[in-house]
């Protein structure tokens, strides 16, 4: 089975429109929908950051075209987001612009770059150069 890449990542909240909120003002990403229990951004490279509220899908969700299972997460998860080897500087600056303390920074010794920090949950969001992995 070949894939082509993730399409979506989800992250269970605490209040949606907080994290919602947080993520478009950092990184400007588009709302594509959303309520008080779920919201979808769209993410640069065909890819959905979906925030669903903790709690709320332990039931099966109908849809007019079929049914999504139940599911759900607790506890701080950890995701990554690409960023070119020369928006380090920036993405630092930033950070500290909207008073976000960066976490840890690591140099991976294939040549990339990490930076870590958390988001209002407490969810940890790496910021990912080329040269961290092979295949990126």
């Amino acid at each position: 089975m070949k894939i082509n890449g993730i399409a979506e990542t989800a992250l269970y909240v605490a209040d949606v429109h907080r994290s919602a909120e947080f993520y478009q003002r950092l990184f400007h990403l588009p709302r594509l929908l959303g309520d008080d229990d779920l919201c979808a951004l769209g993410v640069p490279g065909n890819a959905v950051l979906l925030f669903f509220r903790k709690g709320s899908r332990p039931e099966p969700l109908e849809t007019p075209g079929g049914t999504i299972p139940p599911h759900g997460g607790s506890g701080s998860m950890h995701f990554a987001m690409k960023i070119s080897a020369d928006a380090i500087g920036q993405c630092v600056d930033e950070l500290q612009q909207h008073g976000i303390a960066i976490e840890s920074t690591v140099h991976w010794p294939q040549g990339g770059t990490s930076l870590y920090f958390r988001d209002p949950d407490q969810h940890l969001v790496e910021l990912i150069t080329p040269g961290v992995w092979e295949v990126y």
